[in-house]
This record gives C-alpha cells, sequence and structure tokens, in this order.
C-alpha cells in the first residue's frame, strides 16, 4: 500500500544518540543525565488528527497516545527513543536541547507500512 502524496505531512524526528552523566562543577556526577538526540532530520508521512478505534487495536491496549503516523518508507529510523517535532518547526533551549512536542510511544510494523503510536509532551 502506498501513501497519497496529497496526505502526506511534514515532521521532523532526532534519533537518541546516547546519555551521559552531568557533572557538577566539582566533578562529581550529579546522578542525573544528558540525553543527547542527533540533529532533526525532515520527514514526510501520513499523521492522523486524533486517535481511533482501529489504531488502538493496531497497538494493543495502548491508549496512552494522542496521534498516529504511518509511512510507506520500510527503512524508517524513527524508534521509541526518537522524539518528533510535528506541530512546530524545530527549536532547542539555551543548553541545545531540543524542545520537541512529540515522543513515540510505539511502532507497528507490517509488510507495506509502519505505523508510529506518538503523544504529545510539554519540554520546557
Amino acid at each position: 500500500m502506498k501513501l497519497l502524496k496529497r496526505n502526506l505531512s511534514t515532521i521532523h524526528y532526532c534519533l537518541y544518540e546516547r546519555s551521559e552523566p552531568i557533572i557538577d562543577d566539582d566533578g562529581n556526577e550529579t546522578g542525573e543525565d544528558r540525553i543527547t538526540y542527533s540533529e532533526p532530520v525532515e520527514f514526510e508521512c501520513s499523521v492522523s488528527a486524533a486517535t481511533g478505534y482501529s489504531a488502538t487495536e493496531m497497538f494493543g491496549n495502548l491508549e496512552n497516545y494522542d496521534k498516529t503516523l504511518i509511512t510507506d518508507d520500510m527503512q524508517c529510523p524513527i524508534d521509541e527513543h526518537s522524539v518528533l517535532f510535528v506541530d512546530k518547526e524545530p527549536e532547542y533551549d539555551t543548553d541545545g536541547r531540543p524542545l520537541y512536542d512529540y515522543i513515540v510511544r510505539r511502532v507497528a510494523k507490517s509488510i507495506n507500512n509502519i505505523s508510529f503510536a506518538i503523544r504529545k509532551v510539554d519540554v520546557t
């Protein structure tokens, strides 16, 4: 199954790269980690308006998501550790951390497409 070009929306995603411990001014670990993501990558996919019954069945009993993304690009590297810019352009805080608006909750691969359950978050 191919996606209709008119149904595609442009989003951006950042892939998880690594997690590093945060070091204080004295050189000691604070017990917190800083997560590093790749630079945003532009991507076209179908974005649902809201969740629906068929999407709930697709992801099992997972109900804690707001939208679904569908792509026919079977090489798409987005996974459960990726962050997304769906309703806004990529932006960063003063420390260079991405201020994304969605996270990936689940990935469901089939023969011809990949579906993603995504959840809106507030990153400040």
